[in-house]
């Protein structure tokens, strides 16, 4: 009980959330052996660990509490793990979404330039 009253006065960064996105994770790695590792910092929401060819070596793992998912982050950042070392980060959504919208915006200027017959290498000359 002292521990969780301790914890509400401790004020944390503005990029410390519930979210950890993981690099560098071997290939070959389930979302058990993810739940072992992780699980030892707290209460573990939801682990997503990336199956596609984007995405392999990388997860997301959602913890409950926010002061756990700070501490895994701390501890487990430089984990040794089959040879490879852990690079635990902070999930920024407005980093995430920031490639998608700058490919939205591509599509929607070729869109426009179509529409418009607007050819940019007329442009240039």
């Amino acid at each position: 009980m002292a521990l969780a009253q301790k914890r509400t006065h401790v004020r944390l960064p503005p990029e410390v959330n519930r979210i950890l996105y993981v690099r560098n994770l071997p290939y070959k790695i389930t979302g058990e052996e993810m739940y072992d590792i992780f699980g030892k910092y707290g209460a573990i929401r939801q682990i997503r660990v990336g199956n596609t060819p984007e995405t392999r070596g990388t997860a997301f793992v959602v913890f409950e509490d926010i002061f756990d998912a700070k501490n895994a982050c701390d501890h487990l950042s430089g984990f040794n793990v089959c040879g490879r070392y852990l690079v635990v980060l902070y999930y920024q959504s407005n980093k995430a979404f920031k490639k998608m919208d700058a490919e939205k915006k591509q599509a929607e200027l070729d869109r426009v330039k179509t529409k418009y017959g607007i050819n940019t290498e007329d442009l240039k000359k």
